[in-house]
């Protein structure tokens, strides 16, 4: 048996949580940001707030507390991107040498342009007062699965990363079962990035369906999109192979077309002209990963001097209010350009 603490009591993580706890092999902890919530949560019997109707067995603990973190031997980290540095400087002292960290987070961080494992690597890798770097095992987990399905256990494939195969096998067995299927990869890059981009893309489908376009549209949309992802991660280190797995093609597909992908509602609201602000707040607490990442994922392919023209046109719908239709048409209107 091995205990696991999951960092993050929204949708996905309490999906998570309750596809480890199927196994009957482990001990799970859920974390949440906070004592209050995390009594929520446990007084209800399920997470009303994010992943409603699905009743949490006792045997998941719920807590707000570190010591859950001190006491795991695997951290599953499902923080959004936006608190996840903050997250894991107020968990340093509960983390300790020896233990597992895999990411679940799709995102990257605005500013430094740095990937989800960097980031905490970053966290833990950092002298503090009283407490010295800390060098772990950091990989990431990623695929086409949206979590109410996860929940529902209903079949889904995703992917597992790290440097380490060994430990991509360990996190492939600990985790498996009959309704969660891993592969394993030791493209760590490829498989973070395809997770983080596909949510950009995403939202130009939405967009693309808000205003009313067709199959030919999403179609194309997902085919270039996929052509700027796999761009952008072997640039940065990543395999081509990758992005046409799970992590890639796989997510790209299922948040382009799924009715679930809160980035798809987001660009799908904005086609039909409403403002991001509202769109947003109608999400009651939920994360759109994409709308952070697009201004991330830009930096960074500017920094790796690659073009992504659907992601430029996505920020200006999102941060400048551009009219989609006229995004739409911009990139249509663009220099002919060779397919490879």
């Amino acid at each position: 048996m091995s205990r696991i603490a999951v960092l993050g009591s929204g949708a996905w993580g309490t999906a998570i949580a309750l596809s480890l706890h199927r196994r009957n092999t482990h001990q799970v902890i859920l974390w949440a940001h906070s004592p209050e919530a995390a009594q929520e949560i446990a007084d209800a019997g399920e997470n009303r707030l994010f992943l409603p109707g699905f009743p949490l067995p006792k045997e998941i603990a719920v807590t707000g507390s570190g010591e859950a973190v001190r006491e795991a031997e695997i951290i599953v980290s499902v923080v959004p991107s936006e608190f996840l540095r903050s997250t894991m400087a107020r968990l340093r002292p509960f983390i300790h040498p020896g233990q597992i960290v895999v990411s679940a987070t799709k995102g990257v961080e605005n500013k430094t342009y740095l990937r989800m494992t960097e980031v905490i690597a970053d966290c833990l890798g950092t002298d503090a007062p009283g407490q010295p770097g800390i060098k772990l095992p950091i990989g990431a987990f990623s695929g086409p699965s949206f979590a109410l399905e996860v929940a529902q256990g209903q079949p889904t494939a995703v992917t597992v990363a790290f440097e380490d195969p060994a430990i991509a096998a360990r996190i492939q067995a600990e985790f498996s079962s009959e309704t969660l299927r891993l592969y394993t990869s030791t493209d760590l890059i490829g498989v973070e990035l395809g997770g983080a981009l596909k949510n950009v893309i995403a939202i130009a489908a939405g967009v693309a369906a808000g205003v009313g376009l067709g199959h030919n549209s999403a179609a194309a949309l997902m085919t270039r999109g996929i052509a700027e992802i796999t761009r952008l991660a072997v640039a940065c280190g990543g395999r081509r192979e990758t992005l046409a797995g799970l992590s890639g093609v796989g997510d790209l597909v299922l948040t382009c077309t799924g009715s679930l992908s809160r980035n798809r509602t987001v660009g799908a609201e904005l086609g039909k002209g409403r403002k991001l602000a509202e769109v947003l707040e109608g999400l009651g607490g939920k994360v759109a990963e994409g709308v952070l990442t697009t201004h991330a994922a830009l930096g960074l392919a500017r920094k790796q001097g690659i073009e992504m023209p659907i992601a430029e046109q996505m920020e200006l719908i999102l941060n400048q209010g551009k009219d989609p239709r006229e995004a739409i048409k911009d990139l249509m209107l663009r220099p002919g350009k060779d397919e490879i």
